[in-house]
């Protein structure tokens, strides 16, 4: 069972970087402390593992024959991959990190099924864009029915501290259950873990990973994109959450870092094009399309040096 200790380590990197896209937007606007923003999402990220965790683990499981190692150098790949872009504080997508590293996987052993990456790619495209077309109706809508609704500045401001908060945990439940399969997935596949536990075990790991490092990153989210008052910040995780919610059900983990990164924009069209940082977008898109190809080719490159004779003679526990 050693090898799954490095989809743990995986879970740890998504909970520590994609809890940020929960309340990072609160936090960022000293809506919610950030010691409660990451209890909260602890809470509710297993609970969406636990509940609904199970629905996304065959597109991960089933784009390649995947062998135990294969299953660890995955998970290890995609976790080294997501640490290093957490490091430099740049929200990364898991979802694109463990598929590139199962197509990596996939490409040694000649077992890769390209067929199912047509399905994939799209929801990776749609995703911003949900989170977009999202950010922008939620803003509009919302707005007007509070402009008309409610006039006092106090009761505004406590619909904002509430809804946040709601809308965080919603945002951390739905994270749960769509990216649960990401850290856990491969094992599923691989025949050594059963998806109810698999959900579990990376409901857990996801979990601890928000209560550790995770900080620095709700900085990135909150501010360098586009400056949010409370208002905006609700709008924002309540669109991302609806987003990964959806594609739960059809089936597909799709990164909450894309989601969350296109309701901010929407937010953002709302006021001003120019009030969008188009440097602190271009930084996360490059790290977007690192994100596949750095994980693919450390797999790659894992499973060739592990599969060699001299590897197998100096390390007989790989063998």
């Amino acid at each position: 069972m050693w090898k799954i200790s490095s989809g743990v380590f995986l879970g740890l990197t998504l909970g520590a970087n994609d809890s940020a896209n929960i309340f990072g937007t609160g936090v960022s606007t000293g809506t919610v402390k950030y010691r409660t923003a990451i209890l909260l999402t602890a809470v509710f990220v297993l609970a969406g593992s636990i509940l609904e965790g199970g629905k996304c683990m065959k597109t991960i499981s089933g784009l390649s024959l995947i062998l135990p190692m294969d299953a660890f150098c995955c998970t290890l790949a995609a976790a080294i991959t997501m640490a290093i872009l957490t490091c430099f504080a740049l929200p990364a997508s898991t979802s694109q990190a463990i598929i590139g590293a199962v197509i990596g996987a996939g490409m040694v052993s000649g077992s890769a099924d390209f067929s199912q990456l047509y399905k994939i790619i799209s929801c990776w495209i749609f995703t911003p864009i949900s989170g977009i077309v999202l950010g922008y109706l939620l803003h509009r809508l919302l707005g007007y029915i509070l402009d008309r609704t409610v006039k006092s500045i106090t009761y505004r401001n406590l619909l904002y501290s509430t809804g946040i908060i709601m809308a965080g945990c919603y945002g951390a439940y739905s994270l749960g259950s769509n990216n649960a399969a990401n850290v856990t997935g491969v094992y599923v596949g691989s025949g050594m873990l059963s998806a109810d536990m698999a959900a579990l075990i990376g409901g857990i790991s996801i979990a601890a990973g928000a209560l550790t490092y995770s900080k620095k990153v709700m900085m990135t989210i909150g501010k360098g994109i586009v400056p949010l008052d409370p208002f905006s910040a609700f709008v924002v995780v309540l669109a991302e959450a609806v987003t990964l919610h959806i594609f739960t059900q059809i089936g597909v983990p799709v990164s909450s870092s894309q989601a969350v990164v296109g309701a901010v924009v929407g937010v953002g069209f709302v006021g001003s094009l120019t009030t969008v940082s188009t440097k602190m977008l271009a930084k996360i898109s490059l790290g977007w399309l690192f994100t596949p190809v750095c994980a693919g080719l450390l797999t790659y490159l894992m499973i060739r040096c592990i599969t060699g004779s001299l590897v197998r003679g100096l390390f007989p526990v790989f063998g």
